[in-house]
């Protein structure tokens, strides 16, 4: 990935900060590049992974000498974003007052911003609205939006649970959300139930089977036939949600991972 390196100054605050920058490639493309200027870097750096593009600045580099750069690696930087499959970079990193898209449900909802007293982000009939302080910080922000995927989360498995319970022993202890970075869901010894986050991302069918999957735990403590022909007789259409995360899974993840921690 190309670099280059800067002398640091010898005092530098340590807040990161993030937004982003729109650029055409050579062959029509436009695509959205997230810059961050970090008080821990010492080069100009590009790089490409499942998020999409980045651009790292040390503090004392300028706009204008972050903006040449880029544009001077503008072929190499197509040549890495065509070796990720087209979904892996559709979320853009959430940034104050920038409307957009936000994925939820295995869809994209149509993002606006409205100025308010307290940071809230909530559904309403135009898609998701993120009501927004002048003065809130851009990790406030963040944690918003984890509370509201893990609000819709949730309600997801609210509406789902109840008529899985009947023919289980017990249920789940607890529930907790977490960002995973393999798994999809877990069952503690205690019967805590775990799911990723990433979940409430995925279409809703597959988030449901993950959960059909964590419930037969309760019966089958592995993943043995008898576990599957538990599985089986709750949700026949696993398979389908299997293949489903196999070509999703990476992307769902690492649009989350881009959207709360930048």
């Amino acid at each position: 990935m190309p670099s280059l390196l800067l002398r640091p100054l010898a005092r530098t605050p340590r807040q990161v900060q993030r937004d982003a920058v729109d650029v055409d490639l050579d062959d029509g493309r436009r695509i959205t590049v997230q810059r961050v200027r970090d008080p821990r870097a010492r080069r100009l750096r590009l790089s490409v992974d499942e998020r999409g593009a980045r651009l790292t600045l040390p503090l004392r580099a300028s706009l204008a000498s972050g903006e040449r750069f880029l544009h001077e690696h503008l072929q190499w930087l197509a040549a890495q974003l065509d070796r990720h499959p087209p979904g892996d970079a559709l979320a853009a990193p959430l940034l104050p007052g920038r409307t957009g898209t936000l994925p939820l449900r295995g869809e994209t909802v149509p993002l606006h911003w409205r100025q308010a007293r307290y940071l809230r982000i909530e559904r309403d009939d135009a898609g998701v609205c993120v009501q927004w302080p002048a003065r809130a910080s851009d990790a406030a922000l963040r944690r918003a939006l984890r509370a509201f995927y893990e609000a819709q989360a949730r309600a997801d498995v609210g509406r789902w649970l109840p008529a899985y319970l009947p023919g289980l022993p017990r249920a789940p202890r607890q529930l907790r959300l977490k960002v995973m970075s393999s798994q999809w869901g877990s069952l503690a010894p205690d019967d805590s139930l775990a799911l990723d986050l990433a979940l409430v991302l995925a279409r809703p069918s597959a988030f449901e089977y993950v959960l059909v999957h964590e419930l037969c735990h309760l019966l089958q403590a592995n993943h043995s036939p008898a576990f599957w022909r538990e599985v089986e007789a709750r949700f026949p259409a696993w398979r389908e949600e299997r293949d489903y995360f196999h070509r999703q899974g990476r992307s769902l993840k690492a649009m989350l991972r881009t959207l709360l921690a930048g």
